[in-house]
């Protein structure tokens, strides 16, 4: 496999746990590389601006810069980002605010592995929304 056909992924969460776990998971699918890992919004945007990843893991809620206001400066300034946003409720409001500024989908921390990999592979593939940023 090339390096062009490997999927990229950046994960930004609060919860050490959460993000190793993820790490962990996603290091065990083949097309993919784990390329950084940040804990909070605004370390995530300073290492997506050095690592360019291909789709961002975004925690929704975290203190600071939570993960809609993120993800909104992110697809500021790198237009072309795709960002999967995380929650662990299926009913939070900020899944509907993270739509909006333009992540192009959602998972719940529940998920299986597998789904988690197509959902990386099916936002890898996406071309991101024209929602006004």
């Amino acid at each position: 496999m090339t390096s062009s056909e490997r999927i990229r992924v950046m994960l930004i969460d609060d919860q050490r746990l959460m993000r190793d776990g993820l790490r962990a998971l996603l290091e065990l699918e083949p097309d993919f590389d784990v390329v950084g890992k940040a804990g909070n919004g605004q370390e995530g945007l300073d290492a997506y601006a050095e690592l360019q990843p291909d789709v961002a893991l975004m925690d929704v809620r975290m203190p600071g810069i939570d993960g809609v206001e993120a993800t909104r400066r992110l697809l500021k300034h790198w237009p072309d980002a795709k960002v999967i946003i995380l929650t662990t409720f299926d009913e939070d409001e900020y899944i509907f605010e993270g739509l909006r500024v333009g992540a192009l989908g959602y998972l719940l921390k529940a998920v299986s592995d597998a789904e988690l990999a197509a959902a990386v592979r099916t936002v890898r593939r996406a071309t991101p929304s024209s929602t006004p940023r």
